[in-house]
């Protein structure tokens, strides 16, 4: 299992709602938060693997902005 960080956008308690769905339906990811108190906005995601571009294209798809850190 490896952490994975990510700079979003993802900025409120609407927006973690909004993005749940498309970060729950991934096989390789565990668990997941976003810290809104950071100016970042870092998404922290534990997965499976090494594959975290499941993960930015399902934030992307929620319509939100995400890139490695």
């Amino acid at each position: 299992m490896s952490i994975v960080k990510f700079k979003t956008n993802i900025n409120c308690g609407s927006c973690i709602k909004s993005v749940t769905p498309f970060l729950n339906e991934l096989d390789n990811l565990d668990t997941w938060k976003v810290d809104t108190e950071n100016p970042d906005k870092i998404l922290s995601v534990e997965l499976d693997d090494e594959d975290s571009s499941t993960v930015l294209e399902a934030v992307k798809k929620a319509g939100f902005e995400i890139e490695s850190i």
